[in-house]
């Protein structure tokens, strides 16, 4: 059959990226308590065109991924799978991104009750220059954590009370192929850089808790942003990072907004 894709392109560029976007695949993940998990993700890949060729293969990212979901994996460990694109659809250059809700159980602060807590998390990779003398490999760890946060201005100013709502912090960390992080240690250590963590079940004695340690420790959005750049900062693993807090006020129509990247 006729190979249109193949056929010649005569308008001079390159594309940097083309693939596919939004396919839905079940993975399985390697998790700290040993226990692997099939998680559901959605995936983004693409690698770079020629300028002389008129098209990609789409079906051949499909069949490289079915190939690889079933392996135990680590996030740095997607460096295998977009080698394997890469050298499929015979380019230089490969991205690689899924988009998962993870899962981590966690125990009320009075009562110890515990329930699942849903994160949304990514693990991207970008290899670049594959097979060549400057071939360069990196994976991005992606985590949103929603957290509670206290507002030290009107704390200060009320009589009583004190507003206080949701905010989301998304961090994005880069770090060696051979070390690794863990998402349950990171959404940990985040979590402890606001007013208070969120928990997926309460009970009335836990609601106290929680309801006065967010007043005992009020936290402007720049307090946490400031909060999780330390921690950053302070992993000795971490080559490069990307934090952004957005708070979602409980008495204005917008949010309070922060954003850091170093490395």
């Amino acid at each position: 059959m006729k190979d249109v894709q193949n056929q010649t392109d005569d308008r001079g560029v390159e594309i940097q990226k083309v693939g596919i976007k939004n396919l839905e695949i079940p993975f399985v993940i390697q998790r700290k308590d040993d226990e692997d998990k099939v998680i559901y993700a959605t995936v983004t890949a693409g690698v770079t065109l020629p300028a002389h060729y008129k098209g990609t293969h789409m079906s051949r990212f499909v069949e490289v991924l079915n190939e690889w979901r079933g392996k135990h994996t680590l996030g740095v460990d997607i460096k295998g799978c977009v080698e394997a694109i890469v050298e499929r659809l015979n380019a230089k250059s490969g991205y690689l991104k899924f988009d998962f809700k993870y899962f981590i159980n966690k125990k009320a602060p009075v009562t110890g009750i515990s329930a699942p807590m849903c994160y949304d998390c990514t693990f991207e990779g970008i290899l670049e220059n594959y097979g060549e003398e400057d071939e360069e490999y990196k994976f991005y760890l992606g985590v949103k954590v929603p957290v509670t946060t206290l507002c030290p201005c009107s704390k200060e100013i009320s009589s009583y009370g004190a507003h206080n709502q949701r905010a989301i912090v998304s961090v994005k960390v880069t770090y060696p192929e051979d070390d690794h992080i863990w998402i349950e240690d990171l959404v940990a250590q985040i979590e402890k850089c606001a007013s208070s963590e969120l928990y997926p079940l309460l009970k009335r004695e836990d609601e106290k808790f929680v309801t006065e340690h967010a007043y005992d420790n009020p936290k402007f959005v720049e307090d946490v942003l400031r909060d999780v750049v330390l921690l950053l900062r302070n992993n000795n693993i971490i080559d490069s990072f990307e934090v952004e807090c957005e708070s979602l006020e409980s008495i204005h129509n917008h949010s309070a907004w922060a954003y850091q990247q170093e490395g």
